[in-house]
C-alpha cells in the first residue's frame, strides 16, 4: 500500500523561503516513493482556530474536530496520511494566525484530558516542522521545542528544521521601504550561499522521513 504524506504550507508567500523549503521536503519524499498531498492555509475557505466546544472530548468523537470549515479537508486529510510536513515564517516571535489555528485544532482533538490515556490518537505519524525566520537560527529554540514536545506528543515523533536570516525582498534598495536595518549584501550573499545548503538538507530529511514510515 503505497503511503502518503500531506505538507502544509502556513505562510503567505508560494514561492518563498518558507514554501521552497516545504516543496523540498516533499521532493525528497516522492522521489523515495511516498505520495504527497500540500495544502495551502492563506489559499483555504474562511476557517477558525479551536472554538473551544469541547465535542472532541466525546466518546463518539474521539480524535475528530467536529467544527466544519476550511480546516476540515486538512485535518481530515491527515488524520488519514502516514506522516505531515508543516512549514511557517516568524511573525513577531511565533508562528503565523493559520498554523495556530490549525495546530490547535490538530493537537487538541487528540488530547483527553484522562491520565492514563492523555492522547486517544489511534497510531502516531513522524511530523517535520519547519519554521523561517528573519532573526537567526537560534533566536526561538524555546519555541520551537516546546512545539516539538506537543506534536512528539499528540501527533507523533516532530522532527524541527530552522532557515534563518532568511531574505524578505528581491529588492533591497526600494525606496518605498526605506529600511536601514539590514544588510542586504548579506542576506543576498545567505540566500546564494546558505540557502541551497538548507534546501538540500531538508530534501534528505523529507526523503528520511518516508522511509520511516
Amino acid at each position: 500500500m503505497n503511503k502518503k504524506i500531506i505538507a502544509v504550507n502556513a505562510g503567505p508567500r508560494k514561492g518563498w523561503n518558507t514554501d521552497t523549503l516545504i516543496m523540498e521536503a516533499v521532493r525528497g519524499a516522492e522521489d523515495a516513493g511516498v505520495t504527497v498531498e500540500k495544502f495551502d492555509l492563506f489559499r483555504l475557505e474562511k476557517y477558525t482556530g479551536c472554538i473551544s466546544c469541547f465535542e472532541c472530548k466525546k466518546e463518539n468523537n474521539k480524535g475528530r474536530c467536529i467544527c466544519r470549515d476550511g480546516l476540515t479537508p486538512v485535518l481530515d486529510a491527515i488524520r488519514e496520511s502516514d506522516g505531515l510536513i508543516i512549514g511557517s515564517p516568524n511573525y513577531l516571535g511565533e508562528m503565523t494566525a493559520s498554523f495556530c489555528a490549525l495546530y490547535e485544532r490538530l493537537v487538541f482533538q487528540n488530547l483527553t484530558y484522562n491520565m492514563e490515556h492523555p492522547c486517544c490518537s489511534a497510531r502516531k505519524i513522524p511530523v517535520l516542522l519547519i519554521m523561517t525566520s528573519n532573526a537567526p537560527d537560534h533566536i526561538y529554540q524555546g519555541l520551537l521545542r516546546n512545539y516539538q514536545q506537543t506534536l512528539s506528543r499528540f501527533v507523533g515523533p516532530a522532527e524541527v528544521f530552522v532557515s534563518g536570516d532568511t531574505l524578505q525582498l528581491k529588492d533591497y534598495s526600494r525606496t518605498d521601504w526605506p529600511w536601514t536595518m539590514f544588510d542586504a549584501d548579506a542576506k543576498y550573499k545567505r540566500h546564494e550561499t546558505v540557502f541551497p545548503q538548507e534546501c538540500k538538507k531538508i530534501y534528505e530529511i523529507g526523503a528520511s522521513m518516508a522511509g520511516k514510515m
